[in-house]
Protein backbone atom coordinates (compact mmCIF):
# COMPACT_ATOMS: atom_id res chain seq x y z
CA UNK A 1 0.00 0.00 0.00
CA UNK A 2 1.08 3.59 -0.54
CA UNK A 3 2.39 5.92 2.13
CA UNK A 4 -0.87 7.88 1.82
CA UNK A 5 -2.89 4.77 2.62
CA UNK A 6 -0.75 4.00 5.66
CA UNK A 7 -1.02 7.62 6.84
CA UNK A 8 -4.79 7.46 6.37
CA UNK A 9 -5.03 4.33 8.51
CA UNK A 10 -3.01 5.93 11.30
CA UNK A 11 -5.22 9.00 11.11
CA UNK A 12 -8.21 6.66 11.50
CA UNK A 13 -6.58 5.22 14.64
CA UNK A 14 -6.19 8.73 16.06
CA UNK A 15 -9.66 9.86 14.96
CA UNK A 16 -11.31 6.84 16.56
CA UNK A 17 -9.39 7.59 19.76
CA UNK A 18 -10.62 11.17 19.81
CA UNK A 19 -14.13 9.91 19.06
CA UNK A 20 -13.97 7.49 22.00
CA UNK A 21 -12.51 10.13 24.30
CA UNK A 22 -15.23 12.70 23.60
CA UNK A 23 -17.94 10.12 24.34
CA UNK A 24 -18.90 10.45 28.03
CA UNK A 25 -19.50 6.69 28.06
CA UNK A 26 -15.73 6.13 28.07
CA UNK A 27 -15.38 7.79 31.45
CA UNK A 28 -14.25 11.43 31.40
CA UNK A 29 -17.18 12.44 33.72
CA UNK A 30 -15.76 9.98 36.26
CA UNK A 31 -12.44 11.79 36.12
CA UNK A 32 -14.23 15.08 36.79
CA UNK A 33 -16.05 13.47 39.71
CA UNK A 34 -12.78 12.15 41.15
CA UNK A 35 -11.24 15.62 40.97
CA UNK A 36 -14.24 17.31 42.58
CA UNK A 37 -14.58 14.80 45.40
CA UNK A 38 -10.86 14.71 46.02
CA UNK A 39 -10.69 18.53 45.79
CA UNK A 40 -7.39 18.21 43.94
CA UNK A 41 -6.52 18.32 40.27
CA UNK A 42 -4.11 15.46 40.88
CA UNK A 43 -7.06 13.16 41.57
CA UNK A 44 -8.49 14.03 38.16
CA UNK A 45 -5.22 13.19 36.41
CA UNK A 46 -4.89 10.00 38.43
CA UNK A 47 -8.38 8.99 37.31
CA UNK A 48 -7.50 9.76 33.68
CA UNK A 49 -4.43 7.55 34.02
CA UNK A 50 -6.48 4.65 35.33
CA UNK A 51 -9.02 5.09 32.54
CA UNK A 52 -6.16 5.02 30.03
CA UNK A 53 -4.76 1.78 31.47
CA UNK A 54 -8.12 0.03 31.28
CA UNK A 55 -8.80 1.27 27.76
CA UNK A 56 -5.35 0.20 26.53
CA UNK A 57 -5.74 -3.31 27.94
CA UNK A 58 -9.15 -3.62 26.27
CA UNK A 59 -7.72 -2.47 22.91
CA UNK A 60 -4.67 -4.71 22.85
CA UNK A 61 -6.67 -7.62 24.23
CA UNK A 62 -8.85 -7.48 21.11
CA UNK A 63 -6.10 -6.79 18.58
CA UNK A 64 -3.58 -9.43 19.64
CA UNK A 65 -5.73 -12.49 18.82
CA UNK A 66 -6.45 -11.14 15.34
CA UNK A 67 -2.77 -10.37 14.88
CA UNK A 68 -1.91 -13.94 15.78
CA UNK A 69 -4.46 -15.26 13.29
CA UNK A 70 -2.93 -13.17 10.52
CA UNK A 71 0.11 -15.46 10.64
CA UNK A 72 -2.12 -17.98 8.84
CA UNK A 73 -1.45 -16.33 5.51
CA UNK A 74 -3.45 -18.91 3.57
CA UNK A 75 -6.59 -17.83 5.44
CA UNK A 76 -5.79 -14.12 5.56
CA UNK A 77 -8.68 -13.05 3.32
CA UNK A 78 -11.18 -15.20 5.22
CA UNK A 79 -9.91 -13.86 8.54
CA UNK A 80 -10.35 -10.27 7.37
CA UNK A 81 -13.88 -11.00 6.15
CA UNK A 82 -14.76 -12.71 9.43
CA UNK A 83 -13.36 -9.77 11.40
CA UNK A 84 -15.44 -7.33 9.37
CA UNK A 85 -18.58 -9.39 9.92
CA UNK A 86 -17.90 -9.55 13.68
CA UNK A 87 -17.59 -5.76 13.83
CA UNK A 88 -20.81 -5.33 11.83
CA UNK A 89 -22.60 -7.82 14.09
CA UNK A 90 -21.45 -5.90 17.17
CA UNK A 91 -22.83 -2.68 15.71
CA UNK A 92 -26.19 -4.28 14.91
CA UNK A 93 -26.36 -5.76 18.41
CA UNK A 94 -25.73 -2.36 20.00
CA UNK A 95 -28.44 -0.83 17.82
CA UNK A 96 -30.95 -3.45 18.92
CA UNK A 97 -29.88 -3.65 22.56
CA UNK A 98 -29.79 -0.03 23.72
CA UNK A 99 -29.58 -0.76 27.44
CA UNK A 100 -26.49 0.33 29.34
CA UNK A 101 -24.37 -2.74 30.24
CA UNK A 102 -25.34 -3.80 33.76
CA UNK A 103 -21.86 -5.04 34.57
CA UNK A 104 -20.59 -1.44 34.62
CA UNK A 105 -22.96 -0.55 37.45
CA UNK A 106 -21.54 -3.40 39.55
CA UNK A 107 -17.95 -2.13 39.43
CA UNK A 108 -17.05 0.19 42.36
CA UNK A 109 -16.23 3.77 41.26
CA UNK A 110 -12.72 3.48 42.75
CA UNK A 111 -11.81 0.68 40.33
CA UNK A 112 -11.53 2.99 37.35
CA UNK A 113 -9.07 0.86 35.37
CA UNK A 114 -11.38 -2.15 35.59
CA UNK A 115 -14.39 0.03 34.75
CA UNK A 116 -12.63 1.48 31.73
CA UNK A 117 -11.68 -1.99 30.50
CA UNK A 118 -15.25 -3.24 30.93
CA UNK A 119 -16.76 -0.14 29.29
CA UNK A 120 -14.51 -0.36 26.24
CA UNK A 121 -15.15 -4.09 25.91
CA UNK A 122 -18.90 -3.85 26.39
CA UNK A 123 -19.23 -1.05 23.83
CA UNK A 124 -17.05 -2.80 21.25
CA UNK A 125 -14.45 -0.03 21.24
CA UNK A 126 -11.65 -2.48 20.51
CA UNK A 127 -13.56 -4.07 17.65
CA UNK A 128 -13.69 -0.71 15.89
CA UNK A 129 -9.90 -0.86 15.57
CA UNK A 130 -9.71 -4.37 14.13
CA UNK A 131 -10.26 -3.54 10.41
CA UNK A 132 -7.91 -0.54 10.71
CA UNK A 133 -5.25 -2.64 12.42
CA UNK A 134 -5.50 -5.37 9.81
CA UNK A 135 -5.13 -2.76 7.11
CA UNK A 136 -1.90 -1.58 8.75
CA UNK A 137 -0.61 -5.14 8.86
CA UNK A 138 -1.25 -5.33 5.12
CA UNK A 139 0.30 -1.90 4.62
CA UNK A 140 3.63 -3.15 5.97
CA UNK A 141 3.92 -5.30 2.84
CA UNK A 142 5.47 -8.37 4.41
CA UNK A 143 6.65 -11.00 1.96
CA UNK A 144 4.35 -13.74 3.24
CA UNK A 145 6.17 -16.46 1.33
CA UNK A 146 9.48 -15.75 3.03
CA UNK A 147 8.49 -14.68 6.51
CA UNK A 148 8.77 -17.05 9.42
CA UNK A 149 5.73 -17.32 11.68
CA UNK A 150 7.75 -16.03 14.62
CA UNK A 151 8.67 -12.88 12.70
CA UNK A 152 5.05 -12.29 11.76
CA UNK A 153 3.93 -12.71 15.36
CA UNK A 154 6.57 -10.22 16.53
CA UNK A 155 5.66 -7.69 13.84
CA UNK A 156 1.94 -8.01 14.55
CA UNK A 157 2.59 -7.65 18.29
CA UNK A 158 4.49 -4.42 17.68
CA UNK A 159 1.74 -3.15 15.37
CA UNK A 160 -1.01 -4.04 17.86
CA UNK A 161 0.86 -2.32 20.68
CA UNK A 162 1.51 0.79 18.58
CA UNK A 163 -2.13 1.03 17.47
CA UNK A 164 -3.35 0.56 21.06
CA UNK A 165 -0.93 3.17 22.43
CA UNK A 166 -1.71 5.80 19.78
CA UNK A 167 -5.46 5.20 20.02
CA UNK A 168 -5.48 5.33 23.83
CA UNK A 169 -3.33 8.49 23.85
CA UNK A 170 -5.78 10.22 21.49
CA UNK A 171 -8.73 8.98 23.56
CA UNK A 172 -7.37 10.16 26.90
CA UNK A 173 -6.17 13.48 25.43
CA UNK A 174 -9.58 14.40 24.00
CA UNK A 175 -11.49 13.15 27.03
CA UNK A 176 -8.96 14.76 29.35
CA UNK A 177 -9.32 18.17 27.72
CA UNK A 178 -13.07 18.05 28.29
CA UNK A 179 -12.63 16.78 31.86
CA UNK A 180 -10.16 19.56 32.73
CA UNK A 181 -12.41 22.21 31.17
CA UNK A 182 -15.40 20.98 33.18
CA UNK A 183 -13.34 20.72 36.39
CA UNK A 184 -11.71 24.15 36.15
CA UNK A 185 -14.17 26.37 34.27
CA UNK A 186 -17.48 24.86 33.16
CA UNK A 187 -18.48 23.14 36.39
CA UNK A 188 -20.51 19.96 36.99
CA UNK A 189 -23.69 21.61 35.67
CA UNK A 190 -22.20 21.34 32.19
CA UNK A 191 -22.48 17.55 32.40
CA UNK A 192 -26.18 17.56 33.28
CA UNK A 193 -27.14 20.40 30.95
CA UNK A 194 -25.20 19.34 27.86
CA UNK A 195 -25.02 15.56 28.20
CA UNK A 196 -24.89 13.89 24.84
CA UNK A 197 -25.24 10.25 23.97
CA UNK A 198 -23.25 8.77 21.11
CA UNK A 199 -24.51 5.20 21.45
CA UNK A 200 -26.45 5.21 18.16
CA UNK A 201 -23.61 6.94 16.31
CA UNK A 202 -21.19 4.45 17.89
CA UNK A 203 -23.21 1.44 16.73
CA UNK A 204 -23.57 2.81 13.20
CA UNK A 205 -19.83 3.54 13.15
CA UNK A 206 -19.07 -0.09 13.95
CA UNK A 207 -21.23 -1.22 11.05
CA UNK A 208 -19.57 1.25 8.69
CA UNK A 209 -16.04 0.36 9.80
CA UNK A 210 -16.78 -3.35 9.43
CA UNK A 211 -18.24 -2.79 5.96
CA UNK A 212 -15.28 -0.66 4.87
CA UNK A 213 -12.91 -3.32 6.19
CA UNK A 214 -14.57 -6.01 4.07
CA UNK A 215 -14.81 -3.77 1.00
CA UNK A 216 -11.12 -2.84 1.23
CA UNK A 217 -9.96 -6.46 1.03
CA UNK A 218 -10.26 -6.48 -2.74
CA UNK A 219 -8.24 -3.27 -3.05
CA UNK A 220 -5.49 -4.67 -0.82
CA UNK A 221 -4.84 -7.46 -3.31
Amino acid sequence: MSAWTTAGLWLAVIASGIYHGVNPGMGWPLAVSAGLFGRRASELFRALGLLAVGHFVAMIGILLPFGAMLTLIVWERQIRIAAGLIVIAAGIYLLINRRHPRVLARIPPKQLALWSFAAATAHGAGLMLVPIYMGLCQARELDAGHQAAATLVTDNLIAATAVSVVHTAAMIASGGIIAIAVYRWLGPRFISQSWFNLDIVWAVSLILVGGIGIASIGYAR
